[in-house]
């Protein structure tokens, strides 16, 4: 199906555009851009943007309710206050360096490795896994960590994962989701997730994308429980029912859709985040769409914790 697809931030370009997360206290939308060590956030009505220049690579984020940012890095996670843009601090054009506060790390089996896709489940504990940079390795180093509100990193939950992406939980809480986007792999599962514990179980084979176009990168999940999914590489959002039937695909304009988030004043707005690919990148790639599926979206979960 077609959908009313809107380019925003027509002033930036993201190398790795991902973690799209909508402030509805801001009516704003934060994401990242990874080899360039940004937090970058856009004032969708008025068009203002304001970016934070970090120390390393930062590939996902979340929030307190205090607004601090809880950042998945090169080297742990991290809490990170930006200055507030709204006062000058970050200007449109500009950068602003800013420090974070290691919060934990896992011990990384090898050493060119940083944590990837992240959100919080619906009870505000953090979830994260870690990835060899260098895909062209192949290396099943990754694994699925859990922060929870305590400031505990779990040991690993999930492992041998070559590329992790696609978290996110259904509107109950009860179940959770997560792919590996790798070309080897292009899976999704699906887990029975303890809403208490924070223990997800019964893991199984939700969608194999070897069966359909792209593969699976980040997620988001609708208020009628359906997985929105990018499909990288192949200019698509797959939408599978909670029975994991694909029942939607959407066209985007850019070749390889990275991360999505429902935001806006009515959370029927689904935000697309891209990867610029180099020589091979059209005018779209590398910048964030908005796009209205006909759908609403769940509030995104903050970090049940204080940072």
């Amino acid at each position: 199906m077609n959908a009313p697809v809107e380019r925003l931030d027509a002033a930036g370009r993201a190398s790795v555009g991902e973690s799209p997360v909508w402030r509805a206290a801001e009516q704003a939308l934060y994401w990242v851009d990874i080899p360039a060590q940004k937090i970058v956030r856009l004032q969708v009505d008025s068009g203002r943007r304001a970016e934070w220049l970090l120390p390393e690579k930062v590939a996902c984020i979340a929030f307190d309710r205090r607004g601090t940012v809880l950042a998945g890095c090169e080297t742990g996670l991290f809490a990170v206050t930006l200055p507030d843009a709204s006062a000058g601090a970050a200007r449109d054009a500009g950068n602003e360096a800013v420090a974070g506060r290691k919060l934990a790390a896992p011990e990384f089996p090898f050493d060119d490795m940083r944590f990837n896709d992240g959100r919080c489940d619906r009870q505000g504990r953090f979830w994260s896994g870690t990835m060899v940079m260098d895909m062209a390795a192949a290396n099943p180093a990754g694994a699925l960590y859990r922060f929870d509100a305590n400031g505990v990193l779990s040991a690993p939950v999930v492992d041998s994962l070559i590329t992790q992406n696609g978290l996110g939980w259904s509107p109950d809480g009860k179940t959770m989701y997560l792919s590996d986007s790798h070309p080897l792999h292009r899976l999704i599962w699906a887990f029975d997730y303890d809403i208490e514990s924070g223990e997800p179980r019964n893991r199984r084979v939700f969608a194999d994308l070897h069966h359909h176009a792209g593969r699976p990168d980040g997620a988001a999940v609708d208020a009628d429980g359906c997985y929105w999914i990018c499909a990288n590489d192949a200019g698509l959002l797959l939408r599978f029912t909670p029975e994991g039937r694909l029942d939607r695909q959407v066209p985007v304009p850019p070749t390889k859709p990275a991360m999505c988030a429902f935001g806006g004043s009515k959370l029927d707005t689904l935000f697309v985040t891209s990867i610029h690919p180099g020589a091979r990148a059209s005018e779209h790639d590398g910048h964030v769409f908005a796009v209205r599926p006909g759908v609403a979206g769940l509030p995104e979960p903050e970090f049940a914790g204080e940072l």
